[in-house]
């Protein structure tokens, strides 16, 4: 699965795409890398966030079109 870091569930933030085991939207976090924060701001903001899951964000944002040349 492309997308393994990333959960789609009815019950959690109302089914708005998360990083698993959290609440932390992948809206969220593209919005905060829009905004300028670098991969560690956010993750002081977010602890338990990695850089791998706010990659996987970034990825899983560009594949459904979200945005666009976001990583690079």
């Amino acid at each position: 699965m492309k997308h393994e870091r990333i959960s789609i569930d009815p019950g959690v933030m109302v089914g708005k795409p998360v990083i698993k085991g959290t609440r932390i939207t992948v809206e969220s976090i593209v919005e905060k890398v829009r905004a300028g924060m670098s991969i560690e701001e956010i993750i002081d903001a977010h602890p338990r966030l990695t850089a791998e899951d706010i990659q996987a964000a970034i990825e899983y944002a560009e594949d459904m079109g979200k945005t666009k040349g976001l990583s690079e």
